[in-house]
């Protein structure tokens, strides 16, 4: 599952070249974000006219005006506020330099094909793109016999079953790329049509489609959780070790294996940037050290090359869950309970004296924090009677954590905070609805204003449409939206461990 915390995770991955593909196409959801951006920093009026001009390319001032139904008053200072910041430009029109001026917003640069290509090449590489599984033909044909039923649609297969699901075909493709702009002339785009329709030219990729491999980018996320925690651990330089063995198996790996393939030492010494200024005895004692740390991220498999090793994903992402359960427990009954719960994770079965004894809380005490546990589903009780009577003088009565299921339970709980945030943070937009509209008015007037030069008289005196009680609200209401969206990301983020965790366990038994 693809949260807002996964979207977000995506903006801070340096791999995913994102920037090669911003300016080839402005599709019609850049132009919904063009627009909710320019809203949300210089008001209604400046959205409209921008977002009229992403549609319409080229416009002129008297067009712009009378397509937007705006003042041309209103309209001339939206563009200069987009002028400003660089986000338009203007110049001679068709007409010549006598002719008016003409406006159309800054799409960004053209862009080399080869560069396009290198940047494609490096996300199929590594997996992060992946071709189209082919669908079957079902074998049909117009000349079949009218009573026969239909053959069933062949459902197309998993992309990994392809053999070619990362082969890059040759590509025959030269120049720059640049999006053709809407306002061209109507002549000139018959002409293109008709030549698209006569140009028999083909690049090499016909009948070739491509599509993310979410699976991917979720063994990403988690292997930057697992680098995370190895620096909170231990220190950086365990972390970038931790991270070159991941990025050296991270094609090699499969999805759901248990841990990687092995790595010498040697191996992992050579893949080391020279930037980390790691020596080869250095590496060998930080190597020992992640081997020995009981949080067993790194196992030792052989002798051979140095030393070989593995990455122990599924043992990570275990540790990884009983963390956060163990977080979960502490924040929401104290440090006692959570310290009976952890008790109970490492001694697996307890019975209520020993629990006693180990925690090292009293009797009463450790008996209520018990049953709150238990009462929540967080402890489970295992009766194992010494005779079939099942008699409660003759029976033990363990207490126990099943990681797996209080993982679940967890999980769903997850699921339901993020919806009480989302409904919280909806209904607060919601109630506060006229009072945001008429700061985003006094916004884009005061952008207007500061464009064209506007006296600071002028402009105090538009600020003051705001009262002190309605400012101090929207100060409010912005710090609490701030705190419901922090909030939501943390659960995000325990949803995508929790998963995980499940998915590995799941997968591995």
């Amino acid at each position: 599952m693809i949260t807002r915390t996964h979207v977000r995770l995506q903006n801070s991955s340096k791999i995913f070249e994102k920037d090669c593909w911003i300016h080839l196409k402005m599709t019609a959801q850049e132009v919904c974000l063009c627009g909710l951006l320019l809203q949300e920093h210089f008001g209604e009026v400046v959205e409209k006219v921008g977002t009229h001009l992403l549609r319409s390319g080229v416009l002129t001032l008297r067009a712009l005006a009378h397509e937007t139904r705006l003042s041309p008053d209103l309209v001339k200072k939206s563009l200069c506020v987009l002028v400003q910041h660089g986000m338009c430009t203007f110049g001679a029109g068709r007409r010549g330099p006598g002719g008016p001026v003409e406006y159309r917003i800054s799409e960004g640069q053209s862009m080399d094909y080869s560069e396009v290509v290198t940047a494609f090449s490096r996300l199929v590489e590594t997996h992060f793109l992946q071709r189209c599984p082919p669908v079957a033909s079902s074998g049909s044909s117009t000349s079949a016999v009218a009573d026969c039923p239909p053959p069933a649609v062949a459902q197309p297969s998993e992309p990994e079953s392809n053999p070619d699901c990362y082969k890059i075909p040759y590509i025959s493709l030269t120049g720059k790329g640049k999006r053709r702009r809407s306002s061209d002339d109507g002549e000139a785009d018959q002409s293109v049509a008709k030549k698209a329709k006569t140009d028999n030219t083909e690049c090499g990729d016909e009948g070739i489609y491509w599509q993310v491999n979410f699976d991917r980018f979720h063994l990403h996320f988690r292997d930057q959780a697992i680098i995370s925690a190895v620096s909170s651990k231990l220190d950086q330089t365990s972390s970038e070790i931790v991270r070159t063995m991941l990025r050296m198996s991270e094609v090699t790996t499969p999805a759901n294996a248990a841990c990687t393939q092995a790595l010498s030492a040697n191996e992992i010494f050579r893949a080391l940037p020279s930037t980390y200024n790691i020596g080869r005895p250095i590496l060998d004692q930080y190597l020992t050290l992640l081997v020995d740390d009981p949080m067993e991220f790194v196992g030792k498999t052989g002798d051979s090359g140095g030393g070989m090793f593995v990455l122990n994903l599924h043992r990570a992402l275990a540790n990884l869950a009983r963390a956060t359960l163990e977080s979960v427990v502490q924040e929401r009954f104290g440090s006692r309970s959570a310290r009976i719960f952890r008790l109970l994770l490492r001694k697996r079965h307890l019975e209520q004296k020993q629990v006693e004894d180990f925690a090292m809380i009293p009797a009463k005490e450790a008996k209520d924090m018990l049953y709150t546990l238990l009462s929540e589903n967080l402890v489970q009780l295992q009766e194992i009677p010494k005779t079939p009577d099942h008699a409660p003088s003759r029976t033990f009565y363990l207490y126990t954590v099943n990681q797996l299921s209080t993982a679940r339970l967890l999980l769903q709980h997850c699921y339901k905070t993020v919806g009480n945030l989302i409904e919280r943070r909806l209904y607060e937009t919601k109630e506060n609805k006229r009072l945001l509209e008429k700061s985003q008015r006094i916004e884009a007037i005061l952008a207007s204003l500061q464009a064209t030069g506007a006296e600071a008289a002028q402009l105090t005196e538009v600020e003051e449409m705001i009262t002190v009680p309605e400012r101090q609200q929207l100060e409010s209401l912005r710090n609490h939206i701030n705190k419901l969206d922090s909030s939501e990301n943390q659960v995000d983020e325990t949803i995508f461990l929790l998963e995980s965790y499940i998915n590995s366990t799941t997968s591995s038994h």
